[in-house]
Formats: C-alpha cells, sequence, structure tokens
C-alpha cells in the first residue's frame, strides 16, 4: 500500500559522488525511488555511472565506488534522457537533498543540455525535518524513528531507502507536535502526510538556490546574497553596473543562479522587466 497522500508522484533521490563541490564533482551512483499516486508499489532505478573524471580515494573510502566499479558504466551524458524521463513532474525528497543531492543532479543535467526544472516542484528534505526536530545523523535518525541499526550506509539505495523508512518515522512521530518559531510564532503540525506542508517547512522560502548565492527580500525581489551587490536587487545592480550580470555568466555559479540571471537578461531584451 502506497504510504504517502500524493497528488502527484513523489521521488526519493540519493548519489553518491566523487566529491561535495556542487558544480565541478560528478555522479558515480543515482538511486531513486518513485511513489505514484493510485499505486501500491514503487518504482525503483539504481544506476552506477562512470563519472569521466578520477574517483578521489577519499571518496572511494566513503561509498566504495572506484574506477574497476565505473569502467564499463554508462556516463551521466548516455543516462541523461532515462533518468529525465523516470523523474518527470515528480515532486523530490531526499536527506540533504536540498543543499547537495539536488543542485548538483540539476547541474549535471544542464551540462547535458536537460533542464531539472525546480520552480513547480515540492523539495522536500528529511535531514531538515530530522535536524529542526532531533538534530543529528541519518544512521541515528535510522536507529531513532525506526528501532532498527543502519548498515552498510553509504550506499545510494541503502541510503535512500532508510530516508524513506525514516520520513514516514517522522511522519507517525510528529502527527501531532507542533513547531515553535524563534519570533514565537507557532506552526500547527508542520510534520504531516501532505507534501505541501513538508516543503514549506523544510524549504528555506527566502533562499532561491542552494548555493545561496540570491535570495529574495521583504518586497519579494530578486537581491545578491553575496559580494560588493550584497542585498542589492537585479534591478538596483543594473541600474548602477549591467556588467555584472555578465561576469557572473562567465563565472563558476551554480546552473540555478545562471538561470535566474539568463531569465532577468531576457527579460531586459524583451522589455518585460520592471
Amino acid at each position: 500500500m502506497n504510504p504517502f497522500k500524493l497528488e502527484r508522484e513523489l521521488i526519493f533521490l540519493d548519489l553518491e559522488t566523487t566529491g561535495i563541490h556542487i558544480i565541478r564533482d560528478r555522479i558515480v551512483q543515482i538511486a531513486m525511488i518513485k511513489f505514484t499516486p493510485g499505486k501500491d508499489e514503487p518504482l525503483e532505478l539504481n544506476q552506477i555511472i562512470n563519472p569521466g573524471i578520477p574517483i578521489p580515494v577519499e571518496a572511494t573510502k566513503v561509498h566504495g565506488i572506484g574506477a574497476a566499479e565505473v569502467a564499463d558504466k554508462p556516463s551521466f551524458q548516455d543516462m541523461a534522457g532515462e533518468l529525465m524521463q523516470f523523474i518527470g513532474d515528480s515532486d523530490l525528497a531526499g536527506y540533504n537533498s536540498l543543499r547537495f543531492d539536488i543542485p548538483l543532479l540539476a547541474e549535471e543535467f544542464y551540462r547535458y543540455g536537460f533542464d531539472l526544472n525546480l520552480e513547480n516542484r515540492r523539495l522536500i528534505d528529511v535531514q531538515r525535518i530530522f535536524y529542526k526536530m532531533e538534530p543529528r545523523t541519518l544512521k541515528a535518525a535510522y536507529q531513532f524513528y525506526c528501532q532498527k541499526e543502519l548498515h552498510n550506509a553509504h550506499d545510494a539505495m541503502v541510503d535512500t531507502r532508510a530516508t524513506v523508512e525514516v520520513l514516514l518515522g517522522q511522519l507517525e512521530k510528529y502527527s501531532n507536535s507542533d513547531f515553535l518559531l524563534e519570533d514565537g510564532t507557532i506552526l500547527e503540525t508542520p510534520v504531516r502526510n501532505d507534501m505541501q506542508s513538508l516543503n514549506a517547512f523544510t524549504n528555506d522560502l527566502n533562499t532561491i538556490d542552494p548555493t545561496q548565492r540570491l535570495k529574495y527580500n521583504e518586497k519579494m525581489e530578486v537581491v545578491f546574497n553575496f559580494g560588493k551587490h550584497v542585498n542589492l536587487s537585479f534591478e538596483e545592480v543594473w541600474k548602477r553596473e549591467p556588467a555584472y550580470f555578465h561576469w557572473v555568466l562567465d563565472k563558476e555559479f551554480s546552473y540555478q543562479v545562471k538561470k535566474m540571471v539568463n531569465k532577468f537578461l531576457e527579460s531586459k531584451k524583451s522589455g518585460t522587466a520592471s
């Protein structure tokens, strides 16, 4: 029986990679579990990927995947179409997925001409629920919520299955729990079997991209969150230094930052920007 109340498909995912740099590093394993409304059994996809670059020894020590394991495996470019088709319009969930897995996956897709559009998806980070309610690690979360020991951690499918169980444990444990914000506001049962609620609870709604280079101000204008134009809106920077936007496009910023900048520049060309 499908344990989640869904309006559309929900995919849990986990990546094993060559490192932790969202833009420079590459995927060596991707695992996904897809839950579909009206279907009891989820679909699973588990694929070792040849990253096309050397896998550091330090990374192999974590996930056990080295040159020998990827030698005869497809590249991400080979798999991109199939992976994108599997994901479709699904909402996405994972453990630390907002800061790592989802943005790194988006970069991989972008590298080969695919747009993992995140604007209309609900993004649920199980780690953020855990850290807000019981600050610990995935292994501790599994033990805490599921009362079981997690073996073979850092295998992507093992971690993905554990993440599914952890979220189900969280939904049960916090079904009647409110959350007190720093300003004294009470969120009534934010951890419930509703993807919109989980999306709102696990996301920083003022931050636009996982690298936190862009954010919304109190007027809901896009502003820079770094450098000499920190806290200035796109419009303000455009008036002061329009070349700054092209500088951003030429530098090592995330796909989502560049997508937002390109969107702004296109609006200027068409005359639709305010």
